[in-house]
């Protein structure tokens, strides 16, 4: 009786004091030892080694005498959590053989995402998740199910309300999709058709979200000042997530264009406001002052049709909207083609650019180029002050709003290969905005709280193992607006599943990403 008492005893202690001594005898598969420890809760590192069997941590602590046939010296680097993107549009490119591995995330320490966000996406998770998993993923996915995907599936991009057969239905998907394991509603509320709702019908649908406790995520109706304004907007994921009694989450949270700078402020106050009475709100970000999205999107949002080149008439019509919109996005000067596939040629340079090489003004140049086709853009559009305020708040996650892509495809948006290594590297260790524990939180725990991903995003017995090791004055982002195609610098060790991806800053072959379930 004694004998067995003692392991009792011990176990207790180690859920008060995660790094007490272990059994020295233990032998695991990986063993992570001379690391400084810091669980993803906000605390400070703590010196300690981390023993893992099959794809979860087993102990944490001073192990003295363990062994195991992988050995990682950590060097007295740190060691956290993977990091948790909780708005990706990476899904597309792990379903492809080339990208699957998804060398941009695991680079910088990611090593579970979450996909289908802004509402769009598959209405049928079923067949997504056997495509991604049909050739192995370098990461681990979440799946969303999205607003927009469930409205055109039932109605197309038809600008009405649906009747009440038409919303019953969408009801119907998004509960099939909570069942095949989706964490949440995610909605795109600027974007068409999503832009077509009322606040009613995707409160109904987040509630259904609710019903197996799920999250409502939003990309917002307005951003900026292009009808609703970015404080109304906000104020409506309160609502929706206050009546329909869910987590609702600001996505990729900003005060877009100069008419909206300063206006962090006012957002700020009513989130925690919101938060004081009651309602589970909270708000995700990627640290740069330029967003991305299509030219179509930015310049004639809301479903304003594009004109034919000859249709002179219609061009009148329209101009003004696109002058307008180019400046409440900054000028010409502000946004930059990242794709174009009828022109490659065009791709980095800026509206601004374009047109005087054409000798036209801004908006004929913009509908000339969206006669041909629809550029991806990088819109340069929002300001430090903003983009600190919002980091600062202890309910903001980190998120990248990033994509996968190949190497040779046109100048995304440096964010796909260096949001969480950025967030590090300037606003951690160059300006100290936020401490690296309040950072690494906002990438781990906190995310993995929020949105439900059980057992992940610490470091804990019992949690699964994905880690990362890394010196955090040698973690840098690369990518440039210039030269986005950089993969980020500064990961030692990152272990998917207990699985090492990243062994002494060199990638493997190993693919042990899973898509998740709630």
């Amino acid at each position: 009786m004694v004998r067995n008492a003692y392991p009792l005893v011990f176990a207790a202690l180690v859920l008060v004091t995660p790094l007490s001594p272990a059994q020295p005898s233990a032998s695991f598969d990986v063993l992570i030892r001379n690391g400084r420890v810091m669980d993803g809760s906000g605390n400070p590192w703590l010196k300690g080694d981390i023993g893992i069997r099959g794809d979860r941590i087993a102990a944490v602590g001073r192990l003295a005498g363990a062994t195991a046939p992988v050995l990682i010296d950590a060097a007295d680097r740190l060691v956290t959590p993977g990091f948790i993107d909780v708005h990706s549009h990476a899904l597309e490119g792990l379903t492809r053989p080339d990208l699957r591995q998804g060398l941009p995330l695991l680079a910088q320490g990611v090593t579970t995402i979450v996909g289908n966000p802004d509402g769009g996406g598959s209405a049928d998770l079923a067949a997504q998740r056997a495509r991604l998993e049909a050739g192995g993923i370098g990461p681990n996915v979440a799946l969303l199910i999205g607003h927009g995907a469930v409205r055109t599936t039932v109605m197309g991009s038809e600008n009405r309300a649906p009747t009440a057969d038409e919303l019953q239905r969408m009801r119907d998907l998004v509960r099939r999709g909570m069942e095949q394991g989706a964490f949440g509603l995610s909605s795109g509320l600027f974007y068409i058709p999503g832009s077509y709702a009322k606040t009613e019908e995707v409160i109904s649908l987040a509630a259904v979200a609710g019903e197996f406790g799920g999250l409502y995520t939003s990309h917002v109706r307005d951003e900026g000042d292009y009808g609703a304004g970015v404080v109304a907007s906000v104020d409506e994921v309160i609502r929706i997530a206050e009546e329909a009694h869910v987590i609702g989450i600001v996505t990729h949270m900003k005060a877009l264009g100069p008419d909206s700078w300063g206006l962090a402020a006012t957002m700020i106050q009513h989130i925690d406001a919101a938060r004081a009475r009651g309602v589970q709100v909270l708000a995700d970000q990627y640290a740069y002052d330029a967003s991305s999205t299509s030219l179509r999107a930015a310049l004639l949002p809301g479903g304003v049709p594009v004109p034919a080149p000859d249709d002179g008439a219609l061009r009148a019509e329209v101009e003004p909207t696109v002058k307008e919109n180019i400046r409440r996005r900054g000028g010409a000067g502000a946004l930059v083609i990242a794709s174009y596939a009828p022109d490659h040629a065009l791709e980095g340079r800026s509206l601004a650019q374009i047109a005087e090489a054409r000798n036209v003004a801004p908006e004929r140049a913009a509908l000339d180029l969206l006669a041909r086709g629809n550029p991806s853009i990088v819109s340069f559009n929002m300001t430090d002050r903003d983009i600190e305020a919002i980091m600062r708040q202890p309910w903001t996650m980190t998120s990248s709003d990033g994509g996968l892509v190949a190497m040779n495809e046109g100048k995304p948006h440096p964010r796909n290969y260096g949001a969480f290594a950025r967030k590090l590297a300037i606003y951690v260790r160059e300006r100290g905005t936020v401490s690296l524990e309040s950072a690494i939180r906002s990438m781990t725990t906190l995310p993995g709280a929020v949105f439900g991903i059980k057992d992940r995003g610490a470091i804990r017995e019992g949690a699964f193992a994905d880690i990362a090791v890394f010196d955090p004055a040698n973690v840098r982002d690369r990518a440039t607006y210039a030269d986005p195609h950089q993969l980020a610098d500064g990961m030692s060790y990152v272990l998917v599943n207990g699985v090492v991806v990243v062994g002494d800053g060199k990638f493997t072959t190993a693919t042990p990403g899973r898509v998740l379930r709630r």
